[in-house]
């Protein structure tokens, strides 16, 4: 399974599986299941409706809009997804770590045209093979890749880790810390266990006591972990 390196806002290199081949087909093919139902329904309302042809015409050509616009549309409120991208749990995201504008969104639509529709999704299914980045030409062209999300969610996935009742907090600088800041230490830190990547956790604990405004002598790995103990026992006190 290939993967990909995404830079984060604190200059730290996150890891992240890409979705595969089978997984985006069959997330395409569930797209095509909810198009199918869709389309029944509306072929059974246009013939409910009254008997007038310019009517049935106009409730045909609104209807069908939402179908050529779905993946658009999908994107753009879904945060990267469709409801076959939900269901197998994959999304698009940003390759430079910035999560996935309207602009980007729309450019992949665009490009979908050449990539599935004219080519019967035989160009992108070749595009995504030879990248190795997970990109047909629409990411490519827009600057994204799509990635596989965690199946289960245990405490150990979440910005939260685990401290004893009696636990004092070493700093209570972490009150400058954001939501955002935890979760990438926590994916830094897991990242490390799997790839050894000692650099990354220099880079991030420097860059962390540059945001608290404190020094310490702990290690580097020691002083994360703290910072996330800090961080859930200064949160589960409010």
């Amino acid at each position: 399974m290939d993967n990909i390196q995404i830079q984060t806002t604190q200059n730290v290199d996150i890891e992240y599986e890409v979705a595969s081949i089978g997984d985006r087909i069959l997330a395409t093919l569930l797209d095509y299941l909810f198009f199918l139902g869709y389309i029944l329904l509306l072929f059974l309302i246009v013939k409910l409706a009254p008997s007038v042809n310019s009517i049935n015409q106009i409730i045909l050509l609104i209807g069908i809009l939402p179908v050529i616009f779905y993946d658009l549309l999908c994107e753009t409120f879904m945060e990267g997804r469709s409801f076959g991208k939900m269901i197998m749990k994959i999304k698009v995201v940003k390759v430079d770590g910035t999560q996935a504008n309207f602009g980007a969104y729309l450019i992949r639509w665009l490009f979908r045209i050449i990539d599935t529709r004219l080519f019967m999704g035989g160009l992108a299914l070749i595009t995504i093979m030879l990248n190795g980045k997970g990109q047909r030409l629409g990411d490519m062209a827009a600057g994204t890749t799509v990635i596989k999300l965690k199946q289960k969610v245990k405490l150990s996935d979440t910005i939260l880790s685990a401290v004893k009742p009696e636990y004092h907090i070493v700093f209570n600088e972490v009150q400058r810390l954001s939501d955002n800041d935890i979760s990438i230490i926590k994916e830094v830190i897991e990242m490390s266990r799997r790839t050894n990547n000692s650099e990354a956790i220099k880079k991030l604990s420097a860059k962390t006591k540059e945001v608290m405004q404190v020094s310490s002598d702990l290690p580097d790995h020691k002083f994360l972990i703290t910072v996330l103990e800090d961080y859930t026992h200064y949160n589960f006190d409010k």
